[in-house]
């Protein structure tokens, strides 16, 4: 009798262990908008130093407020530059730095960060999340692009970090709002930006 108490003791702990194992589970970004929420997986295993720096940017409200100010049609649509809180519109799109120092810039000057590039094989297709930059290759900050329609003329150019597997809709509806002669949203379209666990 007591061989079958034992074992039945055995079982329920192992059962009980097993209920508790923490399912294994990933960052997402869920970029929210008058419009709605979209949500972003990453690709750390390709873009590390990209992906780290986003997270923290978001994780210190850093997006938060900020817009998208940079909209193309059948193209993208860019933000992520602190500049764009602002209501001189001339400043937006010129801002922005990486979350940490990742070897550019100067380390003693937050405001000079720039991430090396991490260009990779992933291609610029609908709903793929990349990084802005000037025309250092080695020049990305914080202003981040999300592809409206498939653009391979990016592919191997630009660091893709992640992709919209949620929200898709929103894309659309952000692409086509009326914007003035340099592709800035004429009402403003603002972004927070948090961060979520979600089982992988």
């Amino acid at each position: 009798m007591k061989k079958i108490i034992k074992f039945i003791l055995t079982l329920l702990i192992i059962g009980v262990q097993f209920m508790t194992c923490d399912k294994p589970t990933k960052d997402v970004a869920v970029i929210s908008t008058k419009f709605g929420d979209m949500v972003v997986e990453f690709f750390p295993e390709v873009a590390p130093m990209h992906v780290e720096s986003f997270i923290m940017h978001s994780k210190n409200g850093y997006f938060n407020g900020t817009t998208f100010h940079r909209v193309i049609p059948g193209f993208v649509i860019q933000g992520g530059d602190p500049n764009s809180r602002d209501d001189d519109r001339s400043r937006h799109g010129v801002g922005g730095h990486s979350a940490k120092f990742y070897g550019v810039g100067d380390e003693k000057d937050s405001s000079s960060w720039m991430l090396p590039s991490e260009f990779n094989s992933i291609d610029h297709t609908l709903g793929v999340l990349s990084m802005a930059r000037s025309q250092d290759p080695n020049s990305a900050g914080s202003q981040f692009f999300i592809c409206a329609a498939d653009a391979p003329m990016l592919n191997n150019n630009y660091t893709v970090f992640g992709k919209v597997i949620e929200g898709q809709p929103i894309i659309n509806q952000i692409v086509n709002v009326k914007r003035d002669g340099r592709d800035n949203p004429t009402e403003k379209v603002e972004m927070t930006i948090r961060v979520e666990k979600r089982e992988k």
